[in-house]
């Protein structure tokens, strides 16, 4: 049985930063969910089915196994045995991953997947429901969260480093919307398990917020 760290938060809380940082400090997988929908999107571009074929999806998840490895500590994707990692962020992959990624079952794929990866590895994986629903026995459970106001100015200063013109009320905005869809969805929505950690990042620095979760592992 693997060691399973569980991070959940909103949006711009910084936590695929830190789960990254502490999976790098405690030699863990950092489980990339996001990666892992965009290569069931490959595996459904390879066997030419329409996004909007829903049945197709549905039926073309059955043979598709979708891993995570590391060569060179940098993490790679693999679809059925074969490193993927160069095609996932081509548009094509991009636009499948976000059409397909509502249907049922290309969500109780994954699951399946993640859970099967957190069974045979020591892993970190966050989202939104992973301590609720993904891992609901993680051995570290942490709720990361930071003030509208400071993710705001995080996503801010990401966009201005890149050369984008921003207006940070309207990222405000944006953020506020986000989190009342996230929090009020249907199916998994974001919330706090009852076990879990809070901490609360808008007055601490990327190295402290690694420190603290590295401190609650093993």
């Amino acid at each position: 049985m693997g060691y399973n760290v569980a991070i959940d938060g909103p949006a711009g809380a910084g936590k695929s930063t830190i789960a990254k940082q502490v999976a790098k400090e405690k030699g863990y997988i950092y489980v990339d969910t996001g990666a892992m929908y965009r290569g069931l999107a490959i595996h459904f571009l390879n066997k030419g089915i329409l996004p909007e074929d829903k049945l197709s999806v549905a039926e073309a998840v059955k043979d598709a196994d979708v891993e995570i490895g590391y060569e060179g500590g940098v993490q790679q994707i693999y679809l059925n045995g074969e490193n993927i990692t160069a095609r996932l962020r081509e548009e094509a992959v991009g636009n499948m991953a976000s059409l397909t990624s509502s249907v049922p079952e290309v969500r109780e794929k994954l699951l399946q997947l993640q859970k099967k990866l957190a069974r045979e590895q020591d892993v970190i994986m966050d989202g939104r429901d992973i301590g609720t629903c993904v891992l609901p026995d993680a051995d570290v459970k942490v709720f990361l969260t930071a003030s509208v106001e400071t993710r705001a100015m995080r996503r801010y200063g990401e966009l201005k480093e890149k050369g984008l013109s921003c207006d940070l009320k309207e990222i405000e905005k944006d953020i506020r919307e986000r989190d009342e869809r996230d929090s009020t969805r249907e199916i998994a929505p974001l919330k706090r398990a009852e076990d879990a950690v809070l901490i609360d990042s808008s007055d601490m620095t990327i190295d402290e917020v690694a420190a603290a979760i590295t401190a609650l592992c093993k």
